[in-house]
């Protein structure tokens, strides 16, 4: 995997990403904060040696290079999933490339579905702590104390700091801004009532079928990270109708600009 890392950092730095501070993962239906970013370069991620591809429809693949904030950021318009036949390693393997290109920090989108029911769709919520379901560790592959200690400490996965910044300027901007814990799932079939039942028993306050596996190897590099899920729909097992993907992702577009108003603040304090 080191062959591969350097092979894919040579390419990007050889198209102009330069140091970027600051990653960025857009998570589903939530694109539009490219707007807000003034492109420098940018890469479809099928020209990127050694990169998976994105095949959800939805997940555009592209890395982009530019300046949000003031900042050098590198956002990923797309992610990868476990879902998608991809390996752990495959899903993670541009959290690992964006380290070597020089961020420091990690920032992470997605949709959820909320296991709280005191939370409600359109709703934001802070990730304070995660529970793996996904059943495997991207961390779990011979050799990967080369890239970083084996066993990552994760008593504390999420930056503090940068949680209590997003918590401000959701006050200072009238954004209820939800705090709990994220569970990840395999998917791609959605849960039934007694998953969620499970789920929340086990205290997961959302669930999704991302983000996770990317923390883990965030954790594993020393980045420091902070995730926000958009609630798209609200997991009552009791009251539990059939979903629609494209009300999923019409909530997280709707949703969508306070998560931008979240992350461009934010970065400006970085």
């Amino acid at each position: 995997m080191i062959k591969y890392i350097e092979e894919t950092v040579d390419y990007l730095q050889g198209k102009g990403f330069d140091n970027p501070e600051i990653g960025i993962i857009l998570g589903t239906g939530l694109g539009e904060l490219l707007n807000d970013v003034d492109i420098i370069k940018e890469a479809s991620y099928n020209h990127i040696p050694n990169f998976p591809t994105a095949t959800v429809e939805f997940h555009k693949g592209k890395l982009i290079y530019g300046i949000l904030g003031g900042k050098k950021v590198i956002v990923m318009q797309g992610r990868f999933h476990f879902y998608e036949g991809y390996s752990l390693q495959d899903v993670t393997y541009p959290i690992r490339i964006m380290e070597k290109l020089g961020i420091k920090t990690l920032l992470v989108s997605n949709a959820a579905g909320a296991i709280n029911l005191n939370f409600k769709k359109g709703e934001l919520m802070l990730i304070e702590d995660h529970i793996n379901l996904q059943g495997n560790s991207p961390l779990a592959f011979k050799g990967v104390e080369h890239l970083g200690e084996r066993f990552a400490d994760m008593s504390a996965p999420y930056d503090a700091e940068i949680n209590s910044q997003f918590k401000s300027i959701a006050k200072a901007n009238n954004i209820k801004l939800h705090e709990g814990v994220y569970a990840s799932v395999v998917g791609p079939q959605l849960e039934t009532r007694a998953e969620y039942r499970m789920l929340k028993i086990l205290g997961a306050d959302a669930v999704g079928m991302s983000t996770v596996p990317e923390i883990i190897v965030a954790n594993h590099l020393k980045l420091k990270v902070a995730a926000v899920s958009v609630l798209t729909d609200e997991c009552d097992p009791d009251n539990l109708k059939p979903v629609d993907i494209s009300e999923i992702i019409g909530m997280a577009e709707k949703a969508e600009p306070n998560m931008i108003t979240l992350f461009k603040e934010l970065i400006k304090t970085l």
